[in-house]
């Protein structure tokens, strides 16, 4: 009975371990068109425009990306030095900086 079993539950660890990064993947992509919704609909301003206006500011730092909080309606953008990562919370209305991690 053993032998017959195992296959199927060693089957269904595997199948259930490629599930996590699609449903992570499906969430990066909501995040995204959320941001792209509220750009097209002129509620905010674009990621790049922040990214020229802070990225600039975090200097010896290397920038790794944004995140977009579609409720708050605001970017953190992430920053790493000597080990060191940064958040830097900006309004994605206005393009200004709502609070920076130490």
């Amino acid at each position: 009975m053993f032998r017959l079993l195992a296959p199927l539950v060693v089957g269904a660890l595997l199948a259930t371990s490629f599930v996590a990064p699609v449903a992570d993947a499906r969430g990066s992509r909501d995040e995204q068109g959320e941001a792209r919704k509220d750009l097209n609909e002129g509620r905010v301003l674009p990621l790049r425009e922040i990214e020229k206006k802070i990225v600039p500011q975090m200097r010896g730092m290397q920038y790794l990306g944004p995140a977009y909080d579609s409720v708050a309606m605001a970017y953190r953008l992430k920053f790493i030095k000597d080990g060191k990562v940064v958040f830097v919370d900006v309004d994605a209305r206005t393009g200004r900086v709502l609070s920076r991690s130490q």
